[in-house]
């Protein structure tokens, strides 16, 4: 912290401007050592932009604005810096390379907003709201994390937190002064505010499926056996060639990821290799990669090929979805039937069944109608201004939510009022690690590691 840290704070490559940050105490002499203004009688001014060059050792770098930030109104509360230069990799590198020269070291992975997080301008659900609207893959996650950054969470956890806070107040106060005519607090009174506090925290947790599908997507995995047409369905889908199409079973061998925006839903597809017995070393690696996918998926689409008869292969992917949300692709339902779609309904009474013929666009619009009715109406509505989208936080919660349980037991068993201390400090500690009260620094380098640099 007693370090001034350097960045570019723009994505490297060629583009309109790019950006040199510098936080920390030699930020601003840092500034004024290497830029140089052409107009006489040149004074710096707080927080506006100035013309002029970078310039080493007389040598001009570049022709730039840059702009002087004193603390503590800056984004890390720290003396900041920010140089607007032509884009391109060269200008930054070499802006950047001179800000090193002159004293500044480089940041790491998201330094300056934990600078801003440990000097009190951020919480650290603020601080983890950043990376999510930097992330964000659609309008409706970009939402759930803008309220986050401006403190949702926070509030709620706090309310939470005043609650325990309630209760520890009053059983000390029985136990530092029982000489003292003190209202005492009845079990029943310390059961009821503990449901309270529980049930808040349910109402958190129950929101993080759909916070988890706005911020990372739903995962989709296309499931089948070779030349079944699952490449087709994601080229389909994405509308662009973004798979290998060929009549030749094993041409995708790899995953492929892509993401489409389906009505807010970030949808992430993912297309696999197909299931089957083979000899082939990396198809072979393929197919593994495809079942370990599978673990993660939040729905599959499963492709079967109505045009013949039902095989194998056909059989160990309906054993491979059983259990987990599928949608049926009935495909090539413009060739002769060999298939009965009865079959699969009896088989599968919980999946959708779509009969399709991907080349020709058949299915398509059904399958998009499908997963919006499955997903958009259930599970992803926005119903209230705080939706949990962290994995993190949802631990924390679990972890205070379980304490809480404990406590009633212990309520109700009668145990103590001072025993029944440790179990709310407990809980309230669990609460504090999510807003960055108590947080072991293992964790929040872990936290800031996700960041890019620059920011």
């Amino acid at each position: 912290m007693d370090q001034t840290i350097a960045a570019i704070s723009t994505a490297v490559g060629e583009a309109g401007i790019g950006i040199v940050r510098l936080s920390g105490k030699d930020a601003i002499n840092i500034g004024k050592e290497i830029f140089k203004s052409n107009r006489k009688n040149f004074e710096f001014e707080n927080k506006k932009l100035h013309y002029g060059h970078i310039v080493d050792d007389k040598k001009v770098l570049d022709e730039v604005l840059i702009a002087f930030m004193k603390a503590p109104n800056t984004y890390t509360r720290e003396d900041m810096v920010e140089i607007y230069s032509h884009g391109g990799i060269i200008p930054v590198k070499k802006i950047l390379e001179l800000c090193l020269k002159k004293g500044a070291r480089l940041a790491e992975k998201g330094e300056f907003t934990k600078r801003a997080f440990l000097n009190g301008r951020l919480d650290l659900t603020q601080a983890e709201a950043v990376i999510d609207i930097i992330k964000a893959k659609s309008e409706k996650s970009y939402e759930v994390s803008l309220k986050q950054l401006e403190g949702s969470i926070t509030k709620e956890v706090l309310e939470i937190q005043d609650i325990l806070v309630k209760m520890m107040a009053f059983i000390e106060a029985n136990i530092d002064f029982p000489e003292d005519e003190i209202e005492e607090i009845s079990h029943k009174e310390l059961l009821e505010d503990s449901k309270k506090a529980k049930e808040r925290i349910k109402r958190l947790i129950d929101s993080f499926e759909r916070g988890k599908i706005l911020r990372d997507g739903l995962n989709t995995v296309i499931l089948g056996k070779p030349n079944v047409g699952k490449s087709s369905l994601l080229n389909a889908i994405l509308n662009e060639n973004r798979a290998i199409v060929t009549d030749i079973p094993g041409t995708t061998r790899d995953i492929i990821e892509e993401y489409i925006n389906i009505d807010g839903i970030p949808l992430k597809l993912v297309d696999t290799a197909g299931i089957r017995e083979t000899e082939d070393y990396v198809e072979k690696i393929g197919v593994l990669k495809t079942k370990e996918t599978l673990s993660k998926a939040d729905l599959i689409i499963a492709l079967f090929d109505v045009s013949s008869p039902l095989t194998e292969e056909d059989k160990r992917i309906m054993e491979l979805v059983k259990d987990k949300k599928t949608i049926i692709m009935l495909n090539k339902s413009d060739l002769e039937r060999k298939l009965d779609e009865s079959y699969f309904k009896v088989n599968f009474p919980n999946a959708r069944v779509i009969n399709s013929s991907i080349t020709t666009g058949v299915g398509i619009d059904e399958l998009i109608d499908t997963i919006k009715d499955l997903f958009y109406k259930e599970d992803v509505k926005i119903e209230s201004d705080v939706v949990l989208n962290n994995i993190r936080h949802k631990n924390m919660l679990l972890k205070a939510y379980d304490t809480l349980l404990e406590l009633e037991e212990e309520i109700l068993k009668n145990e103590p009022i001072d025993c029944l201390e440790v179990d709310i400090k407990s809980a309230w500690e669990s609460l504090g690690e999510i807003t960055g009260q108590s947080i072991s620094e293992d964790i929040l380098d872990k936290i800031f590691s996700e960041f890019c640099i620059g920011k």
